[in-house]
């Protein structure tokens, strides 16, 4: 089976004029064929016209300004880690990529800020933040690899969203370009802030459909004085998400709550040579935080206790470390293993068992494999389809399985996505979900900053 994109050194007359009008565009096959697709597996039947790689807000100005005039469909890209095919592009538009806008600007450690240039990864803001005692609260599984432009475009969450929220809590600013090449600047430098509609709350989570984000300003936060880590083996995975909703029930606040089956910790034990899976068939990660960290652990542990094999509490802060990574490999490893979809659905958090459950009899119907992990204090859950390698991951069974995955959640209560985006994987089931009449404010709402449809087109809504 072929899972390459089909190469054309053909552009349109518009795509053309385009990048020859730009001095930082390329039409590279390599370039266009990397630009075509993104982590999530889908594979684009072409390949782009070409990819503008914007190193400042002028460029990204000049860009709109010329495609708007030309009416050639752009697609924004940042470190191409997205899970929903939303930056992914084909023959007939351009890739505007800005991961070499990756500044950051200003840090001021007494209001607790950073502004940041769209290309900047996730994981190096906590970096160049920790120095002042302060961390950026959204830390997906990617932190490594994912930029800050992409998380605001799919309001991207992570581990600690379990007691922070996700990106959309961390965000008090942004400047974006608007598809005609205006600068729009949203939000306020100040924590609080009602006058007018929320804009920067709409940008957030759109996908790169009404603007391009150029510039963030970011909400830091206190690091926590104490952490309390630890880790608990269970029979099975209903058992473990039986004690996830006891915690929730206990009224515990973790900043960490993440949950893993024994198929996904066989996958992380052959990738990095651990022995989880032999202590049990399910694996709960969780960590409190400030000066009560460990009077709050005392209390999760006993909440949890009834449905446990066993608890280790980590001894140090390198042992609690170690436990965070073993979560943070559960996608590399299951990778390793063939082709991959990182599935996102959300469901009530007293009912994780019942979904677990519920993918189990999945992966059993359609004869896929399905490894999941789960943001457990929010029920977030990622199953994780894995196919042979020239086997597709976005039509036959993958498909039907990722269509069942909705269905699941939507009969118990839940959402299609949780914090991967909709992009272009997930656009079948909108209306099921959304409703007819949401479907056509939405539209509206898209029409008004894009009203030449030129914005990442058919993505998202």
């Amino acid at each position: 089976m072929n899972t390459s994109p089909t190469a054309s050194a053909a552009t349109t007359p518009a795509t053309a004029a385009l990048l020859d009008s730009l001095a930082c565009a390329s039409t590279d096959p390599e370039d266009r064929a990397h630009a075509s697709t993104d982590r999530s597996g889908y594979v684009s039947p072409s390949i782009p016209d070409g990819v503008v790689f914007a190193e400042s807000i002028d460029d990204v100005v000049q860009t709109m300004k010329r495609a708007t005039e030309l009416g050639v469909p752009v697609v924004p890209r940042g470190a191409g880690s997205g899970l929903a095919g939303g930056a992914a592009a084909h023959a007939g538009q351009v890739v505007l990529d800005v991961s070499g806008m990756n500044r950051i600007l200003h840090i001021d450690p007494v209001e607790q800020i950073a502004v940041v240039e769209p290309g900047v990864l996730n994981a190096e803001v906590n970096q160049a933040v920790a120095a002042h005692g302060l961390f950026y609260a959204p830390d997906p599984a990617s932190t490594a690899i994912c930029s800050i432009g992409g998380n605001v475009a799919t309001n991207a969450g992570g581990m600690w969203c379990a007691k922070y929220g996700v990106t959309r809590e961390s965000i008090l600013a942004l400047r974006v370009v608007l598809p005609d090449g205006r600068l729009l600047d949203t939000g306020r430098g100040t924590i609080k802030g009602v006058t007018g509609y929320d804009l920067n709350a709409l940008m957030i989570g759109s996908e790169g459909t009404l603007g391009i984000v150029v510039e963030a300003k970011l909400r830091l936060r206190p690091k926590p004085v104490h952490t309390a880590t630890l880790v608990a083996y269970f029979p099975d995975v209903s058992a473990a998400a039986q004690a996830a909703s006891a915690i929730i029930a206990a009224r515990v606040q973790p900043s960490v709550l993440e949950l893993m089956d024994g198929q996904t910790l066989a996958a992380v034990d052959a990738a990095q040579g651990t022995d989880h899976a032999a202590r049990g068939s399910a694996f709960l990660l969780a960590q409190t935080d400030g000066y009560g960290a460990h009077l709050e652990q005392e209390v999760l542990i006993e909440a949890i206790r009834p449905f446990a094999s066993s608890i280790e509490q980590a001894g140090d802060a390198e042992q609690a470390e170690a436990l965070m990574a073993a979560r943070r490999a559960a996608i590399p490893a299951v990778e390793r293993l063939g082709r991959v979809q990182i599935c996102d659905v959300g469901v009530p958090r007293n009912r994780l068992a019942e979904a677990f459950a519920g993918l189990e009899e999945i992966a059993r119907k359609t004869g896929v494999r399905i490894f999941t992990v789960a943001h457990a204090a929010d029920g977030n859950l990622h199953p994780i389809i894995a196919v042979g390698p020239d086997e597709s991951i976005t039509e036959g069974p993958a498909k039907v399985a990722l269509g069942d995955m909705f269905h699941l959640a939507r009969r118990l209560g839940g959402t299609l996505t949780g914090e991967h985006g909709v992009g272009l994987l997930k656009r079948d089931w909108l209306t099921e979900e959304l409703g007819e009449t949401s479907l056509e404010l939405q539209h509206a709402i898209r029409d008004v900053f894009n009203p030449h449809g030129i914005l990442n087109p058919g993505k998202a809504i």
